[in-house]
């Protein structure tokens, strides 16, 4: 749904980290998450399952993985079966 987003933190290296955002940008995209073979993949899909842009990381980098859901003018979340 549009202005869902996940943050996604990876090391970099040191003591170093670097956060990425992925966000569904326009109205009927999601975003997607996946890990597959030692890879996350975070993707922004339109409604017909098309990927928009995708982002990949290494999962042993990959430090946390935040979802953040749009919240609807009542202030729940949108994916919560209410509504």
């Amino acid at each position: 749904m549009k202005g869902d987003w996940v943050e996604i933190v990876v090391d970099v290296g040191g003591a170093s980290t670097r956060t990425y955002e992925v966000a569904a940008t326009r109205a009927g995209r999601r975003v997607e998450i996946g890990n597959r073979r030692g890879v996350v993949e975070v993707s922004e899909v339109t409604r017909t399952g098309t990927t928009v842009r995708t982002a990949r990381f290494m999962s042993n980098r990959v430090l946390a993985l935040v979802e953040h859901p749009v919240s609807d003018e009542r202030g729940r979340h949108s994916d919560d079966g209410t509504g």
